[in-house]
C-alpha cells in the first residue's frame, strides 16, 4: 500500500512538473524586436459631464489608436485607428481629431524616395457620441475647435494639387501652381447643419466662447499681401477688418470677445527688422484703430512693437498687455556696404566682466534677439505704461489680471556669478499697472517669487535660512511664515553642496486667506496675517507614519481653494512604497485613508461637472492602464488593456531590499528577479545605479531601445538578476560615497546565494557612468562594466562647458551633483582623488564606453580620456561614439543599435556567449556605414 501511494504521489509530481515545464515553454524571453510593438497610454480625457472617456494607445513604432467609451458602459468601445491630436468638443457631444496615414505605407513611400508633396496626408474625423456615427474628411492640414463653448470646427485643408495635363489633348498645358501660401478653410457646425468656406486662408482662430472666428487671407498670386477677416458665428456675417498689409499675427480675442487685437506690418517680408503696429478691433461697433506703434508715448525709447510677444487681455477687458523690443540698433560696421562678406571678421570675445560667458550668449542669441519687454495699455484711455525693460524683466501677472499690481524680478546684478553659483539672488519689485511705477521690495532673494491669486501677498522660499516668506503688499511688510514651526521645510535628503530647496506649496485659500505649504511629509495651512496660528491639516500623521501627503486639485482651472470643499491628498509611504489617496478637511479636524495599495497612481483627471474621474495605475508587472472611478475611489474599473503580449514573455518580479552601507547607514534598493526564479540556481547579475531609485518600486518599465542605460525588463527576461541600489553622498567624497553604498549592497545580494559572484557587471550613464568608472578603479569584483558619458577627469571637466546650455561646468563641482564643494584651487586633492583617470592603472575590468560627439552635458573628450588611458594600459575597452548625438541618444535607430551592443557585450562576459565582430575586429573607418559587425565569432 505504501509503495502504491508513493507511485501515485510520484505520478502527480511528474504531471505537475510537466505542466509547469509546458507552461514555461509557452513563454519566451524578450528580444530587441519586441520594442516597436510595446504600447503606452496618453491623451486621456473625460467629458465635462463625465459621461464619456477617451485615450490614445500608441506603440513605440507603428499606428496609434484612439479608444472612446461611455463611462457607464466601457464595453461599448469605439476604436479609431491612427488617430492623433484629438479632443472632446466643448459641448461634450463630439470627439474630433486627425487620422494619420498608415505607418507602413509611409515607410514604403520613403524608401521609394517619394516627394514630400506626393506623400499621403492626414484626414479628420468627427465622431458623434450620441449617434455613434463617424464622419471623415481627407487632406486636412490642421483643425481647431473653440476652447470653452460652442459646437463649431474649423478645418484647414492641404493645398490643392494642380490639375494634370490631359494626355489626349496635345495643346493643353499643365496648370501651374499658384504662388499663394493660403489654402481652403471650412468652418462648420459639428453636426454639419451649417457650413462656411473660404479660399487662400493662411491662419485662423476661434474666440474662447466660439462666437467668432478670425482668419487671414493671402492675396492670390502673391506671397507679400494679406487681409484679416472676422466671421460672426451667431449671425453668419463675414467682415473684412483690414487688408493690404504684408503680415498679420498674434491675433488675440478678449475673454468675452469684445475685442480682437493683433499686430501687423506693411514692410516687405524680406525686411530684416520690420516695424509693427498694434491694432484693436471692437466686434460690436466694427471699429478698428491703431493703438500703438514705435511712436507711442509710454513705451521704451527706440523700441518697436514686438511680433514675438503674446497679447494678453485682463479678465474685465480693461487692460491689454503687449511687448516691445529695442533690439534695433544700427551698427556702422554691419551696415557698411563697401565691405565684402569674405572680408568681414568673425570672432567671439570673452570678457571677464561679462554677465554671461560667450557660449551661453551664443546659445541664447536667437532668444535674446526676439526678447520683448511687456507694456500695458488702459484700453479706455489708451494710456501706455512700460512694465519691463533691460534692467527688470520677468513680469508675473496675477491670476486675476484686473488686479492693478503685479511683480517682477531680475537677477541682472548677480548674473556674472552664474557660471559657478546657480543659486544667485533676485531683486523683487512691485509693479503698478496704473502708473507703471516699480517699487523694490527686497534685494538678493535666494528664490523665485510668486503672487497670490488676489495679489495681496508675494511669497518665496528663502534657501539661505530655509524658511518661507510672505510680503504683505498693502502694508509693505515682510513676514516669515515658518520660522516658529519646529519642523524643517528644506529638502531633508539633500546631499549636495548647494542650499537645499523646499517641498513647494499646495495653493491659496479663497481671498488669500491662507497658503498651503508642504514639509517632507505633511501639509500646513498658514495665514500670513497670523503665521503663529499655523495649522497642520494632515495632523502630523505624515511624519509619524513616514507618509508624504500632497494636496490633489480636482479642478485644472482652479485659481484658489474653497475652504468648504473636501480635501483630497495623494499619499506615498516612504517605507513600503505604497501609494494612494486620503481625504480630509481644511480645518484639520478629519483625515482618513481612502486608498492605499502597492501600486503607483498618477494622472488623475476629474470631470468638471461630475464626480467621475480617470486615473492611471501601475506596478512593475502591470502596464499603466487607465481606470475609471468616482470621488469615493472604491470601485475602480480598468478600461484599457495595454500590452496583452506581455503575458507571452518571461517578465519577472521586483522586490524592495534593505541593507547597511559600509558606514552603517540603512539603505534600500530594488532587486529584479527573472520569471521562474529558482533560488538554487546561480544567475548573472547586472547592477545599475544613479542616485536614489527605490521609490520607483511600482514604476512600470517598458521594454524599449536604450537611450543610454540598460533596459531592465530586457535583461530580467533574459535571465539576469538586476540590482538597483540607492546612494547617499558625503560632501567632497562622491566616489567613496558610491563605493560605500553600492558595494555592500551587491555583497548583500550575493550573500543570498542565487547570484554568480564571478559573473556580475555594472552599468550607468552620466553621473552613473562616472560612478562606474570610479568603482572599477577600486574593485575587481565585476567582470564587465558599461560607462555612458563618464566624467573621469574632474580637473579638466571643471573648466569645461555644458554645450547644451553654454554654461560653465564649475557649478557642477562647487554646488551640485559632483559634490566637491569648492573650487579646483581650493580643493585640488578632492578633485584628483575623485577622478578615475588618475587611477586607471588599477583597472582590470573590460569596459564598454559610450560618449557622443554632440553631448550637451558632459564634454565628450572625457570618454576619450578614459578610452585612451585604458588603451595605453592595454586593457580591453571599446568606445561607442554616435555621430551627431547628444548626452542620451535621441534617434531611435541609434537606440536600437546601442541596445544590441549592450546585450552582446554583457552576454559575452557574463554568459560566455561568442563575441560579436565589432568587439573582436572593431569597425574600421573605411567600413563605416557599410556594416554594423553584429555577427558573432564562430
Amino acid at each position: 500500500m505504501m509503495i502504491k501511494s508513493r507511485i501515485i504521489a510520484a505520478g502527480v509530481f511528474l504531471l505537475l512538473f510537466l505542466s509547469l515545464e509546458g507552461h514555461a515553454q509557452q513563454k519566451r524571453s524578450l528580444t530587441h524586436a519586441d520594442y516597436d510593438g510595446w504600447e503606452s497610454l496618453s491623451s486621456d480625457r473625460i467629458t465635462k459631464d463625465g459621461k464619456w472617456v477617451g485615450y490614445m494607445i500608441s506603440p513605440q513604432e507603428g499606428d496609434a489608436r484612439l479608444e472612446l467609451m461611455p463611462y457607464r458602459d466601457p464595453s461599448k468601445k469605439m476604436i479609431i485607428p491612427r488617430a492623433s491630436g484629438w479632443n472632446f468638443s466643448p459641448d461634450d457631444a463630439f470627439a474630433v481629431g486627425k487620422i494619420e496615414p498608415q505607418y507602413d505605407s509611409v515607410r514604403v513611400l520613403k524608401l521609394k524616395k517619394t516627394k514630400k508633396d506626393e506623400m499621403p496626408k492626414d484626414s479628420l474625423f468627427i465622431y458623434d457620441l450620441a449617434k455613434g456615427s463617424i464622419e471623415k474628411l481627407a487632406e486636412v492640414k490642421s483643425f481647431s475647435i473653440p476652447e470653452k463653448s460652442g459646437s463649431w470646427i474649423a478645418i484647414h485643408f492641404e493645398k490643392e494639387k494642380p490639375a494634370k495635363k490631359d494626355p489626349a489633348d496635345s495643346t493643353a498645358k499643365a496648370e501651374k501652381p499658384k504662388k499663394t501660401d493660403g489654402t481652403k478653410l471650412m468652418v462648420r457646425s459639428l453636426d454639419g447643419s451649417k457650413k462656411y468656406e473660404f479660399d487662400r486662408v493662411k491662419s485662423y482662430g476661434f474666440s474662447p466662447n466660439g462666437d467668432f472666428l478670425q482668419f487671414v487671407l493671402a492675396k492670390e498670386d502673391t506671397l507679400d499681401n494679406a487681409s484679416i477677416h472676422l466671421l460672426n458665428l451667431q449671425t453668419g456675417e463675414e467682415t473684412s477688418i483690414h487688408e493690404g498689409f504684408t503680415e498679420y499675427s498674434r491675433m488675440k480675442f478678449s475673454p468675452a470677445s469684445k475685442f480682437l487685437a493683433f499686430v501687423t506690418t506693411d514692410d516687405s517680408t524680406k525686411a530684416e527688422k520690420p516695424y509693427y503696429s498694434l491694432m484693436l478691433y471692437q466686434t460690436a461697433s466694427q471699429n478698428l484703430e491703431k493703438i500703438a506703434d514705435e511712436n507711442s508715448q509710454g513705451i521704451l525709447s527706440d523700441a518697436r512693437i514686438s511680433q514675438d510677444e503674446s497679447i494678453v487681455f485682463s479678465e474685465d477687458e480693461k487692460l491689454l498687455f503687449f511687448g516691445v523690443t529695442n533690439d534695433y540698433m544700427d551698427y556702422a560696421y554691419e551696415s557698411d556696404t563697401t565691405i565684402l562678406d569674405e572680408d568681414r571678421v568673425s570672432l567671439d570675445i570673452w570678457g571677464w566682466q561679462d554677465a554671461e560667458i560667450q557660449p551661453m550668449q551664443l546659445r541664447n542669441k536667437s532668444r535674446e534677439e526676439k526678447r520683448a519687454y511687456k507694456a500695458v495699455m488702459d484700453i479706455s484711455s489708451k494710456q501706455i505704461h512700460q512694465l519691463e525693460d533691460r534692467e527688470v524683466q520677468n513680469l508675473i501677472l496675477p491670476s486675476k489680471v484686473e488686479n492693478t499690481t503685479a511683480i517682477a524680478w531680475t537677477d541682472s546684478p548677480y548674473r556674472r556669478e552664474y557660471s559657478w553659483n546657480i543659486q544667485i539672488g533676485r531683486d523683487i519689485y512691485l509693479v503698478d499697472f496704473e502708473t507703471g511705477e516699480r517699487t523694490l521690495i527686497e534685494k538678493d532673494v535666494p528664490g523665485y517669487p510668486s503672487l497670490s491669486p488676489e495679489g495681496k501677498f508675494i511669497t518665496w522660499y528663502g534657501s539661505r535660512d530655509s524658511s518661507w516668506v510672505a510680503f504683505d503688499v498693502a502694508n509693505k511688510k515682510r513676514i516669515n511664515l515658518t520660522e516658529a514651526l519646529d519642523v524643517p521645510f528644506y529638502e531633508e535628503l539633500h546631499d549636495s553642496p548647494s542650499l537645499p530647496g523646499s517641498y513647494g506649496t499646495g495653493g491659496w485659500m479663497a481671498g488669500d486667506a491662507a497658503i498651503l505649504i508642504n514639509d517632507r511629509y505633511d501639509v500646513w495651512k498658514i495665514d500670513p496675517r497670523n503665521p503663529g496660528a499655523a495649522l497642520n491639516i494632515t495632523k502630523g500623521e505624515g511624519r509619524k507614519n513616514k507618509i508624504t501627503f500632497r494636496r490633489q486639485s480636482m479642478d485644472r482651472e482652479e485659481r484658489f481653494i474653497d475652504p468648504k470643499s473636501e480635501l483630497f491628498l495623494t499619499a506615498f509611504n516612504e517605507l513600503t512604497k505604497e501609494s494612494g489617496m486620503y481625504k480630509g478637511d481644511y480645518s484639520g479636524q478629519m483625515l482618513s485613508e481612502v486608498l492605499m495599495t502597492p501600486h503607483r497612481y498618477y494622472g488623475l483627471n476629474k470631470a468638471k461637472e461630475s464626480d467621475h474621474l480617470v486615473i492611471q495605475r501601475s506596478t512593475y508587472q502591470e502596464s499603466p492602464d487607465l481606470y475609471i472611478t468616482d470621488l469615493k475611489l472604491k470601485d475602480m474599473k480598468k478600461v484599457s488593456n495595454l500590452n496583452p503580449q506581455q503575458s507571452q514573455v518571461k517578465w519577472g518580479s521586483v522586490e524592495l531590499v534593505s541593507y547597511l552601507a559600509n558606514d552603517g547607514t540603512p539603505m534600500q534598493g530594488l532587486l529584479y528577479k527573472p520569471e521562474y526564479f529558482d533560488p538554487n540556481k546561480k544567475y548573472p547579475m547586472m547592477v545599475y545605479f544613479y542616485e536614489r531609485n527605490s521609490d520607483g518600486l511600482h514604476n512600470y518599465r517598458s521594454p524599449a531601445p536604450s537611450a543610454s542605460t540598460i533596459n531592465i525588463p530586457y535583461f530580467v527576461s533574459n535571465d539576469y538578476v538586476v540590482f538597483v541600489p540607492d546612494i547617499k553622498y558625503d560632501l567632497g567624497l562622491p566616489g567613496p560615497s558610491a563605493y560605500n553604498c553600492i558595494i555592500p549592497g551587491v555583497q548583500s545580494i550575493v550573500a543570498k546565494g542565487f547570484v554568480d559572484a564571478d559573473n556580475m557587471a555594472i552599468q550607468g550613464q552620466s553621473w552613473g557612468g562616472y560612478q562606474v568608472a570610479y568603482l572599477i578603479t577600486q574593485t575587481n569584483m565585476f567582470k564587465a562594466a558599461g560607462a555612458g558619458a563618464p566624467v573621469v577627469n574632474m580637473t579638466s571637466a571643471y573648466g569645461g562647458i555644458r554645450w547644451g546650455t553654454g554654461m560653465s561646468r564649475m557649478f557642477q563641482y562647487e554646488q551640485t551633483q559632483s559634490r566637491i564643494g569648492g573650487t579646483l584651487w581650493e580643493k585640488p586633492i578632492y578633485y584628483i582623488e575623485n577622478s578615475p583617470l588618475f587611477f586607471m592603472d588599477r583597472v582590470q575590468t573590460p569596459v564598454l564606453i559610450m560618449h557622443n560627439d554632440e553631448d550637451g552635458a558632459v564634454p565628450w573628450y572625457q570618454g576619450i580620456e578614459m578610452f585612451m588611458a585604458l588603451k595605453r594600459l592595454n586593457q580591453p575597452a571599446w568606445l561607442l561614439q554616435y555621430n551627431g548625438e547628444d548626452h542620451n541618444l535621441r534617434q531611435r535607430k541609434n537606440r536600437k543599435d546601442l541596445s544590441i551592443r549592450l546585450s552582446q557585450f554583457f552576454d559575452h562576459y557574463l554568459k560566455g556567449a561568442p563575441a560579436p565582430l565589432w568587439m573582436t575586429e572593431g569597425l574600421p573607418a573605411v567600413e563605416k556605414g557599410r556594416t554594423l559587425k553584429y555577427e558573432l565569432e564562430n
